[in-house]
């Protein structure tokens, strides 16, 4: 199925020279092979730390998403389009100057949020997040964002160049580096104390964004032939004059990431103490949520690489089409994507219905995942969809559009968390779930309709 869509999906573009099956395929390849190691990475976590301590490890990705949309994010979404722009036009020296100018200005904001972290780490943890054993994770935590800027900005080059390999690999690296360093780590402190914390986890989060950083800075500094302090010196005046475009093409995009993640850490914030209200204990509703986040969503998320990957690669390839004027092709192209990935939906739903609960039982030793995973598998043929249409969305230059569909869906999740968790309990969340996929669905749906048939210039 992965590789059917994959051809359906590039053949249209193939005809026209839009020649997006080799990134598609290297996304898509490496996309399934990293969810496989991060699948069965859940299920060790789930076995070593237990639903509890699985839960206070999601409650911390919140925070997570939130620093790295302040100091990453946007800025590498950023490079990417300017460096495709700069490379387009055979400027490929400026690419590089507007990639160091990036990456400087993101570093630069990643050790003020690493600083910032380390001191409030408390008052986060107290006031914000509700878990005062959230505290050496989050402290922990801080340490990956400098890494993580020069790992996402990097990629954020090789992807406007449309070199998807070292992106792909970087991936590879930091999932591995993960895995086993959790692993060692997990084998050195139960033979040398007998017990092991969550933090233990988070280490590994850290690890894994250092390796994938020294490797995207070994390659690209091999690849261009560059020493690094010699080519900062030299650089240093001309990338000066980029920081006003950097700035003004992030920041729009940096704060539409923040709003929305913003949304989303008050969602997942909010959840445990919803199913309080519902009636569970502290402990209760923390294993409930780990269960929820950390077995049954990866789980239905983990079809969801091949869809990833071919949005990402949309994204560029519907702006070209647009430039180009070449609407029945662009119109053939949504066609395909949103039927294939609808069908890759249905066929996913059916496979979750017929064996969600062995999957929850077999691997997360879990009855109450399996449970989840029956009613999640019906968001599948929404879920699958939505980020595909978003993307091609956003490659049309629909930006605030597609902005609008994503925080209405978010906002009706944030009110089942509120209204209908208390009322039914967990039942209630996924209830809001699937009509908020569904909502997205129909408003992207609605959005290209009115762009096909009320403007005839696309």
């Amino acid at each position: 199925m992965f590789i059917q869509i994959t051809y359906l999906v590039t053949g249209v573009i193939m005809s026209k020279k839009y020649t997006i099956l080799k990134g598609t395929f290297i996304l898509t390849t490496t996309g399934i092979i990293t969810r496989l190691i991060g699948f069965f990475y859940r299920v060790y976590l789930s076995q070593t730390f237990g639903e509890e301590g699985v839960g206070l490890y999601q409650l911390i990705f919140p925070v997570y998403a939130l620093c790295f949309s302040l100091t990453a994010a946007g800025i590498e979404t950023t490079i990417s389009r300017c460096v495709a722009r700069k490379a387009a036009l055979g400027k490929l020296q400026e690419a590089r100057e507007f990639l160091f100018t990036g990456m400087s200005i993101s570093f630069l904001l990643s050790c003020i949020v690493t600083i910032f972290l380390q001191n409030n780490a408390h008052m986060i943890a107290v006031h914000f997040i509700g878990e005062t054993r959230c505290i050496p994770l989050l402290t922990a935590m801080s340490y990956a964002f400098p890494f993580a800027a020069i790992h996402s900005c990097i990629c954020g080059y090789y992807l406007g160049l449309k070199r998807t390999g070292i992106p792909a690999a970087s991936q590879l690296i930091e999932q591995i580096a993960r895995v086993l360093s959790v692993y060692l780590f997990s084998l050195y402190l139960l033979h040398d104390q007998g017990t092991l914390s969550v933090t233990l986890a988070v280490s590994g989060l850290v690890a894994g964004e250092i390796f994938s950083s020294l490797f995207c800075a070994q390659m690209f500094f091999h690849t261009h032939h560059l020493h690094p302090v010699h080519t900062s010196i030299q650089t240093v005046h001309r990338c000066l004059s980029y920081v006003g475009e950097l700035f003004r093409l992030s920041i729009p995009l940096t704060a539409n990431r923040i709003l929305l993640n913003l949304l989303q850490s008050i969602e997942a914030i909010s959840i445990p103490k919803a199913l309080i209200t519902y009636g569970s204990n502290r402990s209760e509703a923390l294993s409930l949520y780990g269960v929820l986040t950390g077995m049954a969503l990866p789980c239905i998320l983990f079809p969801s690489a091949q869809t990833k990957s071919i949005s990402g690669m949309l994204l560029h390839t519907s702006a070209e089409l647009q430039a180009s004027q070449k609407r029945e092709t662009l119109l053939l192209l949504i066609k395909k994507v949103f039927f294939c990935c609808f069908a890759l939906g249905l066929s996913c739903t059916i496979g979750f219905l017929l064996f969600g609960r062995f999957i929850g039982s077999t691997l997360f030793h879990s009855t109450l995942a399996g449970s989840l995973i029956l009613t999640l598998a019906w968001i599948c043929p929404f879920l699958y969809t939505n980020s595909t249409l978003v993307s091609i969305l956003n490659g049309l230059g629909y930006t605030a559009s597609s902005f609008f569909v994503n925080t209405v869906g978010l906002l009706l999740r944030i009110a089942s968390v509120f209204f209908l968790i208390p009322l039914a309990g967990i039942r209630g969340y996924l209830w809001g779930l699937l009509g908020s996929q569904l909502t997205i669905t129909l408003l992207c749906l609605r959005e290209l309709f009115h762009l096909f048939h009320r403007n005839p210039s696309v």
